[in-house]
C-alpha cells in the first residue's frame, strides 16, 4: 500500500505520522537536524533554504509552545510565516476545513503546519491537496487528536540520540497518561523503528490503551517495578482537558502513585535522562527537584525541537 507521506520516488512529501515511516527517513531528519543545532549560536542567524516560501501555521487547537517553535524554525529557514487563529475565524463562520485549505492554497501556500483536535485531520488535508492537483503543497502534522505528534516524537529521538548515542541497547520508560497521549504513540513508533530493544509503558490501568502488547511494549502498573534499570524516562503531561469520566481519583493521588520523585528516579540507571514534552504540571507528574535536577533534559528538548522542525520543513521544501 502506498504511504501517503511519501512521493512516487519514496521521498518525504508530508509528515503526518511516524508510524510506517522508513528508518532511513527518520535518520535523515535526525542527521539534518544535527546541522541546524546551534545555528542561532553562530554568527549566521538564518539560512536561505526556504526563502520565498510561505508557511501557514493552522492551529485549530491552542498550543503556544509548538506554534512558537514552528514559527522560529520557519523564520530561521527564511520562510514567510502566516499564523492563523482558526478558532476565531473560519470555523465560527461555518466554513469547512477543506474550504479553508482551498482558500489558503489559492494564496500560494507552500506548506501547512496543522494542529487539530480531530485525529486524522492532517491526513484528510494531504489527501485533498493531491485530489485537487495541489500536491506541491506540503502538510506537517503538529498534533492531531489522540493520534500522533510526529515532530515531538522526532525531537524526543534526537534528544535520546544526543545523550545516549545509540538506540540498540536502551530501555526506555514512558510514564503517565498514555491513553490520551499522541506523544506516547509517536514515541513508541519511533523507538520501535530505531531498534530500541525494550520500551516500557507505566500507568494506572485506566490510562493504558489496549494493544500495547501487540506493539511490543512491556506494560507496568507499578512505577517502582517499571523504572528499575531504565536509561530514559519520558514523563507525559496529565491531560485533564482530554479526560472523560473519573479515570483518576485526583492529581494528588496520581502524584503519590506515579509522580517522578528523586527516590523513584534513583531506581533507574545512574546516568538515566528525564524527558517531558511540556508543559509540565509540577507536583503532579514530576517533582520540581527532578524537573530542575541534573538528569533532566527538558529544556534541551525545546532547543532541539527547533532544529528538528527546521529539518522536517527544509527536507519537505526541497522536494
Amino acid at each position: 500500500m502506498h504511504n501517503p507521506q511519501l512521493n512516487k520516488d519514496g521521498d518525504l512529501q508530508h509528515l503526518l505520522t511516524i508510524e510506517g515511516l522508513p528508518k532511513r527517513i527518520v535518520m535523515d531528519i535526525l542527521d539534518t537536524a544535527e546541522s541546524f543545532v546551534g545555528i542561532s549560536d553562530r554568527e549566521v542567524k538564518k539560512v536561505p533554504l526556504m526563502r520565498g516560501k510561505s508557511v501557514f501555521n493552522l492551529f485549530f487547537e491552542n498550543s503556544t509552545r509548538t506554534r512558537t517553535t514552528f514559527e522560529i524554525a520557519s523564520k530561521r529557514l527564511s520562510a514567510d510565516v502566516i499564523n492563523l487563529n482558526i478558532q476565531a475565524s473560519s470555523a465560527t463562520k461555518g466554513e469547512s476545513l477543506l474550504d479553508t485549505i482551498d482558500n489558503l492554497a489559492a494564496m500560494h501556500a507552500d506548506m501547512f503546519v496543522v494542529r487539530h483536535a480531530s485525529s486524522g485531520a492532517p491526513h484528510l488535508i494531504a489527501r485533498h491537496l493531491v485530489e485537487t492537483g495541489q500536491s506541491h503543497v506540503h502538510v506537517v502534522n503538529a498534533g492531531d487528536g489522540r493520534h500522533a505528534h510526529p515532530t515531538q516524537g522526532l525531537l524526543d529521538m534526537y534528544t535520546i540520540r544526543h545523550y545516549k548515542k545509540d538506540f540498540t541497547n536502551l530501555t526506555v520508560a514512558i510514564v503517565g497518561d498514555i491513553l490520551h497521549s499522541r506523544v506516547a504513540r509517536s514515541d513508541i513508533h519511533a523507538l520501535t523503528t530505531l531498534g530500541v530493544p525494550e520500551i516500557r509503558a507505566i500507568a494506572p490501568r485506566t490510562l493504558l490503551p489496549a494493544g500495547l502488547d501487540q506493539m511490543g511494549v512491556r506494560v507496568f502498573t507499578d512505577i517502582n517495578e517499571g523504572l528499575k534499570g531504565v536509561d530514559v524516562i519520558i514523563m507525559l503531561r496529565l491531560q485533564n482537558e482530554r479526560m472523560s469520566g473519573a479515570l483518576l481519583p485526583s492529581a494528588q493521588e496520581f502524584f503519590k502513585s506515579y509522580g517522578l520523585t528523586p527516590e523513584r528516579l534513583a531506581l533507574a540507571k545512574p546516568d538515566a535522562i528525564v524527558m517531558h514534552p511540556g508543559p509540565m504540571n509540577r507536583g503532579v507528574e514530576i517533582d520540581s527537584a527532578v524537573a530542575d535536577g541534573k538528569q533532566a533534559v527538558i529544556l534541551p528538548q525545546v532547543t532541539f525541537g527547533i532544529a528538528v522542525r527546521m529539518a522536517v520543513m527544509s527536507i519537505l521544501a526541497s522536494k
